[in-house]
C-alpha cells in the first residue's frame, strides 16, 4: 500500500491597501484630478475647490465621512440644481 500526498495549501497573499483619492474630476470643468477636498473633521467641515475654474462647495461632515463623501454630496447637489 502507498502512502498518502499531504495536502499542503498554498500561502495566504496580502492584499495591498489602495489609499483612496483626495482628488477628483471637475463637474463644471471636466479637468480630471483638479479638484481638492480638504476636510477639517474638528470643525466637522469639508472643503472642495477647482484649481482651474475655482468653483468650490462647502458641507458638513461626521467623522466616519472620507473625500469621496464630500464629491459625491457636491454631485448630488449639482444635479439637484439643474
Amino acid at each position: 500500500m502507498g502512502r498518502r500526498k499531504a495536502k499542503r495549501e498554498t500561502p495566504q497573499r496580502n492584499k495591498t491597501i489602495v489609499p483612496m483619492d483626495i482628488q477628483f474630476t471637475c463637474p463644471f470643468c471636466n479637468h480630471e484630478k483638479s479638484c481638492e477636498v480638504k476636510m477639517d473633521k474638528r470643525r466637522n467641515t469639508a472643503r472642495i475647490s477647482c484649481r482651474i475654474c475655482l468653483e468650490d462647495f462647502q458641507t458638513n461632515i461626521n467623522m466616519l465621512s472620507e473625500p469621496i463623501d464630500v464629491y459625491n454630496d457636491w454631485i448630488d447637489s449639482c444635479d439637484a440644481i439643474n
